[in-house]
């Protein structure tokens, strides 16, 4: 168990950003996925690929939580989750198709066996969270079973079982985990590492804003250099600049702060790392996907362009908006303007036929909108006196 009366109570540990690593291949195969189906089902494809990546993920980071990485045990299971993540992660690109088998075992083994690790690890130290993780392995168990069966039949059946699946392990957080005549985890009770749970996923944050540039750069070098291309370079910085200073430039601390302080740091971790911050990666993510789709096809026009340009910054404001909202329980003006500018947006380009918007004039008005949220954010912050989270 993690010690605590020691800083290794809340230090992240090298092991864990190594098992990070893996997942800065799986977003940039999961974004390339995304650009290469943009239509109806594969956006419906694409939300049960990266919700079913950020559940491995932060489900690891919650378990890392209790668990001391610097022990030997535990620093190997770590590396053995991580192998096969990224056996995971090398099957996202044919996960609906003919490796639907190795993405559904590989998501399957590491959920149901960091899961009953924890149980063993924790049966003689501390045996509350080990009965509560008892429950938990029991709704993994049977959220993967529906995973495997989904893999071995046609895709119709397979999407409605995946997605039942996500949804199983939703509802048992939820629920809190309820097992018959062995009551339900109380979530909200449980004592975290605030610290440690906002460094984490402040870090997850960071690599998908890096995993971002990473594709922007192989797009922009994959071709010859141009006003537009260039234009596009550009704007994707901004974007990815304007992005980290809205989500890190005091909201990142006050997470911890407010754990820290809570009666219930449970119920507050689970709630703003756990369920809203997948709405801020899924925007990153898409982010990525418009960055890319306007280097590649600037002057492309319709439906899915004005997805892929606006729906990243649309989707990570909504999540920093109620992210915000639950740790300072007030609306954060600049986020609201801005998720206002960008529904306008894409009102516009949808409707106007005379002067149509392509790809690349929307991600610079995206970037114009995010650049104005992140200015709006730091006069706020000054207002009321905090200081900046760097």
């Amino acid at each position: 168990m993690r010690p605590t009366d020691s800083p290794r109570a809340d230090r992240v540990t090298y092991v864990e950003l190594f098992f990070d690593l893996v997942f800065v291949f799986a977003l940039t195969q999961l974004s390339a996925y995304l650009y290469e189906n943009q239509t109806a089902l594969g956006i419906l494809e694409g939300a049960i690929m990266v919700c079913a990546l950020w559940w491995a993920w932060v489900s690891t980071t919650w378990v890392t939580n209790w668990l001391d990485p610097v022990t030997l045990p535990v620093r190997g299971a770590v590396i053995a989750l991580a192998f096969v993540a990224l056996v995971m992660s090398v099957s996202i690109a044919e996960a609906f198709g003919e490796r639907a088998w190795a993405f559904a075992i590989a998501y399957v083994v590491l959920q149901v066996g960091r899961t009953g690790f924890i149980v063993w690890a924790t049966a003689r130290h501390d045996p509350p969270v080990a009965r509560d993780f008892a429950r938990v392995l029991a709704w993994t168990v049977a959220g993967g079973a529906l995973w495997i069966v989904g893999a071995l039949l046609p895709l119709e059946w397979q999407l409605p079982l995946w997605a039942a699946a996500l949804g199983l392990e939703l509802l048992g957080t939820v629920l809190g985990f309820p097992v018959p005549r062995h009551g339900r985890v109380l979530i909200g009770a449980w004592d975290l590492s605030g610290p440690h749970i906002a460094e984490r996923t402040a870090l997850f944050v960071l690599i998908t804003l890096g995993e971002g540039l990473l594709v922007t750069g192989f797009a922009f070098v994959a071709k010859e250099s141009s006003p537009a291309s260039i234009a596009a370079m550009a704007t994707a910085f901004v974007a990815a600049a304007a992005t980290w200073w809205i989500y890190f430039d005091h909201g990142e601390r006050i997470g911890s702060e407010v754990i820290e302080a809570s009666d219930e740091p449970g119920r507050v971790a689970r709630t703003a790392y756990t369920w809203i911050h997948l709405a801020i990666i899924a925007g990153l993510v898409l982010l990525s996907v418009g960055d890319k789709e306007s280097l590649s096809h600037p002057h492309e026009q319709g439906l899915a362009p004005t997805a892929a340009s606006l729906g990243g910054p649309f989707l990570f404001l909504i999540g920093t908006v109620l992210f915000r909202r639950l740790l300072e329980r007030r609306w954060a003006r600049a986020q609201l303007a801005g998720v206002t500018a960008l529904a306008l947006l894409a009102a516009l380009a949808l409707a106007l036929t005379a002067v149509p918007l392509d790809s690349l004039t929307l991600s610079v008005a995206a970037a114009v909108v995010l650049v104005g949220v992140a200015i709006g954010e730091t006069r706020g912050r000054l207002r009321r006196g905090r200081r900046s989270g760097g």
